[in-house]
């Protein structure tokens, strides 16, 4: 397994791996808006898209955004996405990702990774824990919605 930098010669294969994340998260399949989102993250460069790949098939990948933690006064990355195509699950791939991720983050100074996900998402919690990751207890995710 190889990790690389999404690049424009992975569009093809990264849009079918985003959609197919985004219906897991019961979005509508948009693979021509799924296209556009990607290639603004890679040629804007605002985003860091790590990718894993067997030979040249892609089997996941993960997106981060920078960020800065005011408390800290340094560098932070979102673990906004990872995803792996399910035909290639239980391989190590997501395992794969977030040490590579990890690595990043180091590379680039920052002082943590953080990452959000789903309650009921069993599987990614035990992953996480795996690797690592801790659980926040003390603070509580808001959002609000602009029209």
């Amino acid at each position: 397994m190889d990790i690389r930098n999404a690049e424009p010669i992975h569009l093809d294969a990264l849009v079918r791996l985003f959609d197919l994340y985004r219906v897991f998260y019961k979005c509508d399949p948009d693979p021509v808006s799924t296209r556009s989102f990607l290639e603004k993250r890679i040629s804007q460069a605002d985003s860091k898209i790590l990718c894993a790949f067997d030979q040249e098939t892609m089997l996941g990948f993960t997106q981060l955004y920078p960020s800065f933690s005011s408390t800290e006064m340094q560098r932070i990355w979102i673990l906004n996405d990872l995803f792996v195509d399910p035909a290639e699950r239980r391989r190590g791939v997501g395992g794969a990702l977030l040490e590579a991720a990890r690595e990043f983050g180091k590379a680039t100074g920052a002082t943590y990774l953080s990452l959000e996900t789903q309650r009921t998402n069993g599987t990614a919690q035990s992953l996480y824990e795996s690797k690592g990751w801790e659980r926040d207890e003390e603070f509580y995710t808001y959002e609000l919605t602009l029209p």
